[in-house]
């Protein structure tokens, strides 16, 4: 969503910089998918700078960068809250990661037939890909990433959930056309806030509620 190749890049960059600080910091195992996800998300950031210097089109960089967002992200969200929560909190968090899984695999699917485009929009990315029954897989698709993280026990998480679901209701609203790619950067933008929840994570101890 950003207003140039270069504000995409270095975005990507300073998002990258605080998952591998994020990684630094893990102390639980069952931590490292979400410790990762500013990583991962600052990656993104610099494959649609790449988009953006190809100027759109179908092109590989615009494929990378649709396979990370539509079936890569609800897959890794809705395992990696999983991953991190006590095993009691856990069966709460099994809709979304089976939401999740489900829709990563139609979204995998279509984007193996059908070709996805990017169109630069002035300052902004549109991606189109052919997607029936798109309610059906947006309503999937914010399950296993904003419901994952509304359900998490923690506060941290649940405040990423509610600023990443707000987000995607102004995105829908402000940029129709262009909400996969502005709430996409908005995520990675808020994903910032991992990097407190890691911090203040506690080492694990020994116990049946240990995770």
């Amino acid at each position: 969503m950003c207003w140039s190749a270069t504000a995409d890049l270095w975005a990507g960059l300073g998002i990258g910089a605080v998952g591998v600080a994020c990684l630094a910091a893990v102390r639980r195992p069952g931590d490292v998918p979400l410790a990762a996800l500013p990583l991962l998300l600052g990656v993104h950031q610099i494959v649609e700078a790449a988009v953006r210097r190809a100027d759109g089109g179908a092109g590989t960089a615009t494929l990378a960068w649709a396979v990370i967002a539509l079936p890569l992200l609800p897959v890794w969200v809705s395992s990696g809250v999983l991953a991190a929560a006590r095993p009691a909190d856990r069966p709460r968090l099994y809709a979304p990661l089976t939401a999740g899984t489900v829709t990563a695999a139609f979204l995998a699917y279509r984007l193996a037939v059908r070709p996805v485009t990017a169109e630069v929009r002035g300052h902004t990315l549109g991606y189109a890909v052919d997607l029936p029954y798109a309610p059906l897989v947006l309503a999937g698709y914010l399950l296993a990433t904003v419901g994952a993280l509304l359900l998490a026990r923690d506060r941290v998480l649940r405040l990423l959930g509610l600023v990443t679901g707000v987000g995607a209701a102004v995105c829908a609203l402000l940029w129709s056309t262009e909400f996969l790619s502005t709430w996409c950067a908005l995520a990675a933008v808020a994903s910032l806030l991992l990097l407190v929840w890691i911090r203040r994570r506690p080492a694990v101890t020994p116990g049946p509620l240990s995770s």
